[in-house]
């Protein structure tokens, strides 16, 4: 299926233009993570059409409880998000990028998160704040989740589409042109098996030209080749050789796309898991205080 090109109204062009760039550079400005909290809020108010209840909210005046707290909210110094609990992140990074994902995540509740041609542009600009590198011409839609934002790598032309979840615990690379659809899952961290407080971080790649298709879960370490296709609602759990066709739970190779196989492995060669290579060693901080929330004994009967 083919696509054609569609363009909204001059005006509406026009104010499309203005408002992505007058955000670009208010985030741009923004020397540190409370100035940039500052712009976030500011656009939010915005966003939401509320500037007048907001700034007399700000000079204190009366307000229900629930118009304070949505107020509050507006602010992403006064949420926390799940990430925020996680001992091995980078604090300085983190504090930079929490802002950012607010205001990612609270775009997506406003009536333009709907309107493709706004908001593809408005997230291609926030993801050049967020995150770690993003590419020219990358299309991201609407729903996507993600970690931190700050370990995600795209490339140009990179598309991710609805509800797509992007862990990046770890790190996450995805190359030119790869796509990611509808209601997929990439992860770059794994639970131990006994201990599931217990987390190993890895950097998980989706190779050049690859496609992972609507409702599949890559694992956290594995590899995408390039031009690799990843069937719907797959479990990949090892790598996917360059050029092949992996589908079921587990995935496996059942082809290899045609036209490539001079270039390709063959099907039924012994691909390996090569998930230890992309472990990434974390350290945490010597003064930590640790948060179980299970509280349970661990110790097997057979230990």
């Amino acid at each position: 299926m083919t696509k054609r090109h569609v363009s909204l109204p001059d005006d509406a062009e026009a104010t499309l233009r203005g408002f992505v760039s007058a955000v670009d550079d208010r985030l741009a400005a923004a020397s540190d993570p409370d100035e940039l909290a500052d712009a976030v809020t500011e656009t939010l108010v915005d966003l939401h059409g509320a500037r007048d209840a907001y700034e007399s909210w700000q000079n204190d005046d009366a307000a229900s409880p629930v118009e304070a707290a949505r107020f509050a909210n507006f602010d992403p110094r006064n949420a926390t998000l799940e990430s925020e609990y996680y001992a091995e992140k980078d604090e300085g990074a983190f504090a930079r990028s929490k802002p950012l994902q607010w205001l990612w995540r609270q775009f997506d509740n406003t009536p333009l998160a709907d309107n493709v041609a706004f908001a593809l542009r408005f997230r291609r600009m926030l993801a050049g704040h967020l995150f770690a590198d993003v590419g020219e011409g990358v299309r991201l839609f609407k729903g996507i989740s993600m970690t931190y934002g700050h370990n995600i790598e795209l490339g140009d032309n990179v598309v991710v589409h609805d509800d797509v979840h992007l862990d990046d615990r770890g790190e996450l690379v995805i190359g030119d042109r790869a796509s990611v659809s509808d209601a997929a899952h990439v992860y770059t961290h794994d639970h131990d098996l006994v201990d599931q407080t217990e987390v190993t971080n890895f950097r998980t790649e989706i190779g050049a030209d690859a496609r992972v298709t609507q409702g599949a879960l890559v694992r956290a370490g594995v590899r995408v080749g390039e031009n690799a296709v990843v069937g719907s609602r797959a479990v990949v759990q090892a790598d996917v050789p360059d050029h092949h066709v992996a589908v079921g739970m587990p995935a496996k190779s059942v082809r290899v796309k045609p036209g490539w196989e001079s270039v390709a492995d063959p099907v039924e060669a012994d691909h390996e898991r090569r998930q230890d290579e992309r472990r990434l060693d974390s350290e945490m901080p010597e003064d930590l205080d640790a948060f179980d929330e299970f509280q349970r004994d661990l110790t097997p009967p057979d230990a």
